[in-house]
């Protein structure tokens, strides 16, 4: 007989999951949500006939769950799966930060436990359905907890990595930098942008192009793919950057700009640039005000070459 599954979520990735196991053959039988509207709008997405329920609706109803809420809520749903008397299944959730230990009120009533997380963003349900399939997944948790998680992302065409309890923030921060911070980039270079006298549309379609080519080439190897002022050692570009971002009254640009351009020169100094100048694109974004006199090197470097005669 074919395991019933149960969705615990009714969100973007809740629906994403349940569609696409759905489409793939899975059992999926019920998904829940703390509001009954919320689970039968995602209900109606994953697959007809799929009933929406409460959480607590789940342990009667299903062999096997996929915990698919925020990180913040994944322990509570889990006390409240538990507490319904969901014995001798088994419990995945989807959270890139958290291990098991959040589910440690379904393991003590005799559940396996584990977590498979997709890298892969989803923006909404339909996008994500389509986005999960062939994407890789970071797994853990007990044995038989694996198996199964293994085993789901292999139908859903993907790459399963096993992965520490102890590592998973870091990897979660990982993801977060590549795909999240992605579009703060974007953001950031599209404000800029308008501010430069681009409307909204111009803009993006002029950056469509460089940041592609930049992902790319980025992919591919991000040492190699290093262009720009920092990776020339173009101190007077830098400064001029700097001053112009502290000028835009856009908050926080210039300190962004300023983080990022020290993760920057670690690259640059794995091409091959010289410390001279890296020290002093590092002072330069070190500087709490990259105008000030005493913190300004190209201003120093001027003065110097005025008293030398050179």
């Amino acid at each position: 007989m074919q395991v019933r599954i149960g969705i615990a979520g009714s969100g973007r990735v809740a629906q994403a999951l349940g569609r696409v196991l759905a489409d793939k053959g899975e059992n999926v039988v019920a998904i829940a949500s703390r509001q009954k509207e919320h689970a039968s709008a995602a209900a109606r997405f994953v697959h007809h006939g799929v009933r929406p329920v409460r959480y607590d609706e789940l342990a009667g109803l299903c062999d096997r769950v996929l915990i698919a809420v925020s990180d913040d809520a994944v322990e509570a749903v889990a006390q409240t799966i538990a507490a319904a008397r969901f014995q001798g299944g088994i419990v995945l959730h989807t959270s890139g930060l958290h291990g098991c230990a959040v589910l440690r009120s379904l393991d003590r009533t005799g559940n396996s436990t584990g977590s498979m997380h997709p890298l892969q963003t989803v923006p909404n349900p339909e996008q994500g359905a389509a986005a999960l399939v062939g994407a890789f997944f970071a797994v853990s948790g007990d044995p038989v907890a694996v198996t199964w998680a293994t085993e789901l992302v292999e139908k859903l065409g993907g790459r399963p990595v096993r992965i520490s309890d102890e590592q998973k923030p870091l990897y979660h921060a990982a993801a977060v930098i590549a795909s999240n911070y992605t579009v703060v980039l974007v953001y950031a270079a599209c404000r800029l942008m308008e501010q430069a006298g681009f409307k909204r549309q111009e803009a993006l379609a002029a950056l469509r192009p460089l940041v592609t080519t930049t992902a790319a080439n980025a992919l591919n190897d991000p040492v190699a793919a290093l262009t720009g002022p920092v990776a020339r050692g173009d101190l007077f570009t830098l400064q001029q950057h700097l001053k112009a971002l502290d000028r835009s009254g856009i908050m926080s640009f210039a300190d962004f700009y300023r983080a990022a351009g020290l993760v920057a020169l670690q690259i640059a100094e794995q091409k091959g640039l010289d410390k001279q100048q890296s020290a002093r694109i590092d002072e330069l974004f070190r500087a709490e005000e990259s105008g000030k006199q005493a913190n300004d090197p190209v201003a120093r470097d001027e003065e110097a070459k005025a008293t030398d005669g050179t």
